[in-house]
């Protein structure tokens, strides 16, 4: 008979050390790629590409137990934006919107001079 995991295989201190040592990480991003998987298995017929199959073969069919197994075995990573990265997305989102506005006001004024003609 197959030994089934359990809660502590793979043990959680090396997961721990995965996530930067913070269980609510942990807890976060292992719950986040479950739903993922959870999605996948669920719109197989559905025909959606998007979503990405679990990365491990595992005993267990539990989408949480095969989150877990990518985080330990190194298919699901994490990394914690630096003040850096978060200040240059946020000037990267504000430069599309400026564009989208923009582009916006380009329309508004091509649609008035037709009108107007």
């Amino acid at each position: 008979m197959a030994e089934r995991p359990t809660l502590v295989d793979p043990p959680i201190e090396q997961l721990l050390e995965k996530v930067d040592g913070s269980k609510f990480t942990l807890v976060a991003v292992a719950a986040i790629r479950a739903r993922e998987i959870n999605e996948y298995y669920n719109g197989l017929g559905a025909g959606h590409g998007a979503l990405i199959p679990p990365q491990v073969t595992s005993l267990s069919n539990k989408s949480l137990s095969l989150a877990l197994d990518e985080l330990y075995e190194g298919k699901l990573t994490f990394h914690r934006p630096t003040p850096e990265e978060l200040e240059e997305e946020r000037r990267a989102r504000e430069a599309q919107e400026l564009a989208r506005e923009e582009a916006t006001s380009d329309l508004d004024a091509f649609t008035d001079a037709l009108r107007d003609a």
